[in-house]
C-alpha cells in the first residue's frame, strides 16, 4: 500500500508508474483505493462509477477498469456534504457526520471489493487518501492504516519535497501513527526532486538511521509529465513549439467543477492557447469558451453569474466566438434547471443562461454509461462516457451533436451554430473528433493530436524513472 504524508504528495502517480512497471515484467496486476474523494470520475467496464485515478493507474496495468477498483467514491457537493458512490452507484448524499455512521457498512463493501480482486490478480496495488495522520479521522478508518491492517499489508510512505520539510513530513507521520501501524511502514519514497541527488545523502542516512527504515529512492521532478488529475487542477504551464494558427480555448472553473480531465487533450494540443479562469471580470478574448461538467449545477451557474461570465458569454457570443457545455455546462446554457427533489442542494428551479432551447429536470437515478458515436458535424468517430443525474428535454436536442452507436442522440447545436451541447465526456479524446471541434471553433488546419498515445507515453516515461530510480526489488518483492 502507497500512503503518503498528505493529499498530493504523489500517490496515485507512484501506483499508475508502478502499475506499469510491474505489466511490464509480466505481473497481473491491479490498482485499488478503499476510498476516494474525488470530483474526477469515470465509468468502469462493469457501468459502475470509479475515481479518474483508478481508470489511469487500470489503464497503466494494461486492464479494464472495474467500480471494485475504487469501491467508495465521495463527491462534493458542499462544503458540508458529499455524494456517496458505493461498488460504482450513488447511495445518497450524507454530511461529514453522516459519513461517519456510514463507515461501517463502507468498510464491508471495501473489504469484498478487495476480495474480488485478490482472487483475480497476482498483485494489488493499493493508494491510501490524504494522510494516515490524520487523528480525527482515525475512528473506523477505511482509507489509510485501518484498511492495511485489516488485510496486514505492508505500507510505503511518501512524501512531496517540493512543498519543503520533507523530514519533517515522514518523521512527523510516522510519530501520530499507533506503535503497529509504524511498525507496518516497511520504507520511504521521497518525490519532486530537483538537482543533484548527491546533496540529499547526508538527510537520507540521518532519517534511515532515526527510523530504522530504508529509503527506497528518490524520484526526480518530472517536467512536462502530464497525466490524468485524481481532483485538483493543473495550473503548471505546458510548454509547446510555437505553432502558427492557435485557437485561444477559456473553461470557466466553478467551486465544484466536475470531470476537467475532459480538457487535458486540449490544455497539451500544440495549438491551443488553454486557459482556466475563475472570474470574467477583465477577462480578455477567446475564441472558444467551454462550460465545464459540475456537481452542483445550480449552486455553481449562481457564482458563475456572480464572477461575471453571464455578461462574458453574452459578449462572446455577439462576438462570433463559439461555446460548448459539457455535461453540467450543456445544463447551465438552456433554459431551467430544476431540482424538485434537492438532489444537487435545495429543492427548487434556476434559470439558466437561456442559449440552448432545453430544460432541465435533476432525478435520483444517475446516467452511468461508456458510449461510441460519431459527430453529426463531419462524422468523426467519438468514445467517452455519461455521469449525470438530470435529464434534458426541448427543441435544441433535435439538433444532435452525436449519434451514439447505441441509437440514441446527444447533446445539442444551436440554430446559428455558435453553440454545442453534449452528456459525454470524453469528446476531446479522439485525434479526428477534437480537430473536428477545433476546425468548427475556428482553428483552420488542426494539427491531428493523439491524445490516447501521449499518455500511454507519459506512462511509460514514468514507469523509466521509478525502474532508474527506486529499488523496486525492495519496494515490490513480487517473489
Amino acid at each position: 500500500m502507497i500512503q503518503g504524508t498528505g493529499s498530493d504528495a504523489g500517490k496515485s502517480t507512484l501506483v499508475a508508474g508502478l502499475c506499469r512497471v510491474l505489466k511490464r515484467r509480466g505481473v497481473r496486476v491491479a490498482p485499488f483505493k478503499p476510498q476516494n474523494m474525488s470530483l474526477n470520475s469515470a465509468v468502469g467496464a462493469d457501468g459502475g462509477e470509479l475515481g479518474r485515478a483508478q481508470a489511469l493507474q487500470a489503464q497503466a496495468a494494461g486492464i479494464e477498469p472495474t467500480s471494485d477498483m475504487n469501491p467508495v467514491l465521495l463527491k462534493p457537493q458542499s462544503e458540508r456534504g458529499a455524494q456517496v458512490i458505493l461498488h460504482g452507484h450513488p447511495v445518497g448524499a450524507l454530511s461529514a457526520r453522516e459519513y461517519q455512521d456510514f463507515k461501517r457498512i463502507a468498510r464491508n463493501a471495501v473489504l469484498s471489493s478487495y476480495a474480488r480482486l485478490a482472487g483475480a490478480y497476482e498483485f494489488i496495488l493499493v493508494e491510501g487518501a490524504g494522510s494516515p495522520a490524520e487523528i480525527n479521522l482515525r475512528a473506523d478508518d477505511i482509507a489509510n492504516m485501518g484498511f492495511a491492517e485489516a488485510i496486514d499489508c505492508p505500507v510505503a510512505l511518501i512524501a512531496d519535497i517540493e512543498r519543503g520539510g520533507v523530514f519533517a513530513q515522514l518523521v512527523g507521520t510516522l510519530g501520530l501513527l499507533r506503535p503497529s501501524e509504524r511498525a507496518r511502514v516497511n520504507g520511504f519514497v521521497i518525490n519532486r526532486f530537483r538537482g543533484d541527488p548527491a546533496l540529499l545523502d547526508p538527510g537520507l542516512r540521518w532519517l534511515e538511521a532515526h527510523t530504522g527504515k530504508p529509503v527506497f529512492g528518490v524520484l526526480p521532478y518530472l517536467a512536462g509529465l502530464h497525466l490524468d488529475a485524481e481532483d485538483g487542477i493543473s495550473r503548471e504551464p505546458i510548454e509547446r513549439t510555437p505553432a502558427v494558427a492557435v485557437l485561444r480555448v477559456v473553461v470557466p472553473v466553478p467551486p465544484r467543477i466536475a470531470n476537467h480531465t475532459d480538457f487535458d487533450p486540449l490544455r497539451q494540443h500544440p495549438q491551443v492557447e488553454f486557459r482556466y479562469a475563475e472570474d470574467a471580470r477583465g477577462l480578455g478574448a477567446a475564441d472558444l469558451l467551454i462550460l465545464p461538467g459540475s456537481k452542483a449545477v445550480r449552486a455553481d451557474l449562481a457564482v458563475l453569474r456572480e464572477r461575471g461570465w453571464g455578461e462574458y458569454l453574452a459578449r462572446h457570443l455577439r462576438y462570433g466566438g463559439k461555446v460548448i457545455g459539457i455535461c453540467g455546462g450543456q445544463q447551465m446554457l438552456g433554459e431551467s434547471i430544476d431540482d424538485p427533489a434537492g438532489i444537487e442542494g435545495p429543492a427548487g428551479c434556476s434559470a439558466g443562461f437561456g442559449w440552448l432551447e432545453l430544460g432541465t429536470v435533476l432525478a435520483s437515478e444517475k446516467q452511468l454509461r461508456n458510449v461510441r458515436g460519431r459527430l453529426t458535424i463531419g462524422g468523426a468517430p467519438v468514445r467517452g462516457y455519461e455521469i449525470h443525474m438530470g435529464c434534458s428535454t426541448g427543441m435544441a436536442l433535435e439538433r444532435p451533436l452525436l449519434a451514439l452507436d447505441d441509437g440514441r442522440r446527444d447533446g445539442a447545436i444551436s440554430r446559428d451554430g455558435q453553440i454545442l451541447g453534449t452528456y459525454v465526456h470524453g469528446v476531446f479524446d479522439e485525434p479526428a473528433a477534437c480537430g473536428a471541434l477545433l476546425r468548427w471553433a475556428g482553428l483552420e488546419a488542426p494539427i491531428e493530436f493523439d491524445y490516447g498515445q501521449r499518455r500511454e507515453q507519459m506512462l511509460d516515461r514514468l514507469a523509466d524513472a521509478l525502474e532508474h530510480s527506486l529499488a523496486l526489488d525492495r519496494l515490490l518483492p513480487t517473489g
